[in-house]
């Protein structure tokens, strides 16, 4: 009875210090020890980070937004320590699995001049859509600008560096549709 309660009080503290940030929650999240969720701000704009109904976001999982946005429908599972930048503006649909150690980006640098610093030029916002059903592996790396369609399977260790069309099953470094889900 004991245990119960005090998960009950930890998860309700965590929650309330994501939302004094600016997070936004549905019911029942689950929100493990280290998770970082971080809306900032960037560039004067402000960022948001929004989970739907049941997310579950392993221990250390990163959700930073800045100055962007990070959409999690209802019902995903984030795994541990898994990266996901929203500068550009990252949205994940409704009962997607993300396995440990993946990595979603929405922005790039560009490369300047030599002579130039890469610092000092300015992000490539790139927004990056992960549809509804999706199920990454473990390490899988998705670039900016990518659209990962409803219902795709991408092995571990993956890069996606071009879109995916629904259903398909993907692997490789670049990922490669090498067949679809019957």
């Amino acid at each position: 009875m004991f245990r119960v309660t005090w998960s009950r009080a930890v998860q309700a503290a965590r929650r309330a210090r994501f939302a004094w940030a600016g997070a936004e929650f549905g019911a029942g999240c689950d929100l493990a020890r280290g998770v970082v969720l971080a809306p900032g701000v960037r560039n004067g704009r402000r960022g948001r980070v929004t989970l739907g109904s049941n997310v579950s976001l392993g221990r250390g999982a990163v959700l930073r937004a800045w100055g962007g946005s990070v959409a999690v429908g209802a019902n995903v599972f984030v795994g541990e320590y898994t990266v996901v930048y929203g500068h550009g503006g990252v949205s994940i649909g409704d009962d997607t699995l993300i396995a440990p150690h993946c990595r979603i980006l929405s922005s790039n640098h560009t490369i300047p001049p030599r002579g130039e610093r890469i610092r000092h030029h300015p992000d490539v916002l790139l927004p990056t859509a992960i549809g509804r059903d999706v199920w990454l592996g473990a390490g899988v790396t998705v670039l900016g600008g990518v659209t990962i369609g409803d219902g795709c399977v991408v092995a571990a260790g993956a890069v996606v560096a071009r879109d995916l069309p629904a259903y398909a099953v993907a692997a490789g470094v670049p990922a490669k549709t090498f067949r679809f889900r019957e």
